[in-house]
């Protein structure tokens, strides 16, 4: 059946939930850094699936593996071994120095895990320990819990009572963090890099701070590493380039270039804590997503790979600095690490954040805004500084007429 753009359109708007802002584009089909409609307009992806698609679409091996273990077997109960598993497991293990894996779905649902196991190995110290301290404009996801550790007060609202035990405090404000932890404090979790909030790294030595802080009160400290990690920052763990390592850390998004998988890893002495039966799931770390995230977890850690995510997002931060001093009324600031940056507009813009990656994308860019103010460019990690020109002509072009 072919049926038309609007005709796509016209069905999902009667029958899915609407809650997503969405864009009239439907998307038919990827190659590399682009994507094609069903009308067969090509757009070049800087947006890569919100920090999914880090090896781009279409990626040739990926597809294979994802053929090759859909005709073996594409589900099994976790109540028996899969070798995909296994092995992705072992390569998590290795990769971030640290002692267990469990695979979810989501990122949601890695950090709902994560809250759950560092909150049970508090209540073997001490019952009363619960308090888990996150930053403000964090993003931790859409659970109960999840949404509740989020320090935006917007994403709160109607889904009251939430649950107990959380705290917030300013991102790089470690004075602030300090005055709220106490030997009850049972968790510090923040986003090794801010990505909803406004694509914010950390400041100076705020997490080696930090780290020190959760020490000095047996506090466990839980990275999410959701959108930043698997090589976005140039690093595989963006808290490698930090020169500290947590008790727990959370992946999802890019850990099989998008098959929805989610983790955490954490030590033995925290892992210990979660006997059978005091976590699970039905689909997480099931043998399709496993195989595709063993193609992720043997390409992306590759040092070659990563040194050309240096490159190229020294070559885009570059070239978006560029941009901020041809149009200093229009941005104010360019922030981030590797492929992960953005652009603040200033608000003098003719058109609002939203307005001006509408405009991109009729030109044939897809970027994003976040934090309603701030341009986010999270591509595929295999893109070529061509494709880097491409967008930016792009973006020039639309910020030339917000004036």
């Amino acid at each position: 059946m072919n049926e038309t753009a609007q005709q796509i359109v016209d069905k999902d708007r009667q029958a899915y939930l609407p809650v997503f802002n969405r864009y009239n584009l439907v998307v038919e089909r990827g190659e590399g850094p682009y994507v094609f409609s069903v009308d067969g307009e090509k757009y070049i992806d800087f947006l890569g699936g919100i920090a999914v698609n880090v090896l781009g679409h279409n990626y040739k091996p990926l597809v294979e593996a994802i053929a090759r273990q859909a005709a073996k077997v594409i589900h099994i109960s976790n109540l028996y071994y899969t070798r995909p598993q296994a092995d992705a497991a072992a390569k998590l293990v290795k990769l971030s120095g640290l002692d267990r894996a469990f695979f979810a779905n989501s990122g949601a649902e890695a950090n709902e895990g994560a809250i759950k196991i560092a909150r049970k190995y508090a209540h073997s110290i001490d019952p009363d320990k619960s308090q888990i301290i996150t930053a403000l404009d964090s993003f931790h996801g859409r659970t109960l819990a999840t949404l509740t550790a989020t320090g935006q007060p917007k994403y709160h609202k109607g889904f009251e009572p939430l649950p107990a035990g959380f705290d917030y405090v300013p991102y790089n404000d470690i004075d602030a963090l300090e005055r709220m932890m106490s030997d009850k404090t049972c968790a510090v979790m923040l986003e090794t890099i801010q990505g909803e909030g406004g694509v914010y790294p950390p400041k100076d030595d705020y997490l080696k701070r930090v780290r020190e802080l959760c020490d000095r009160h047996g506090a466990l400290l839980i990275l999410d590493e959701i959108q930043a990690g698997i090589g976005r920052s140039g690093k595989f763990f963006a808290y490698e380039n930090y020169g500290i390592k947590p008790d727990i850390v959370t992946l999802a998004k890019g850990l099989a270039g998008g098959v929805p998988i989610g983790a955490f890893i954490s030590t033995e002495e925290v892992a210990k804590t979660l006997k059978p039966g005091d976590h699970g799931t039905t689909f997480g770390g099931n043998p399709l997503a496993c195989a595709a995230a063993n193609v992720v977890l043997d390409t992306v850690p590759e040092p070659k790979f990563l040194a050309h995510v240096v490159e190229i997002g020294a070559y885009l931060k570059r070239r978006l600095i560029e941009l901020q001093k041809k149009y200093p009324a229009l941005i104010t600031e360019v922030r981030g690490k590797g492929l992960i940056l953005g652009a603040e507009l200033s608000g003098a813009n003719k058109k609002t954040g939203s307005e001006i990656v509408a405009d991109c994308m009729n030109r044939g860019a897809i970027i994003n805004c976040t934090a309603g103010k701030v341009l986010r460019f999270i591509p595929p990690l295999i893109i070529e500084k061509a494709h880097v020109d491409e967008v930016i002509d792009v973006v020039d072009a639309v910020l030339e007429q917000s004036l």
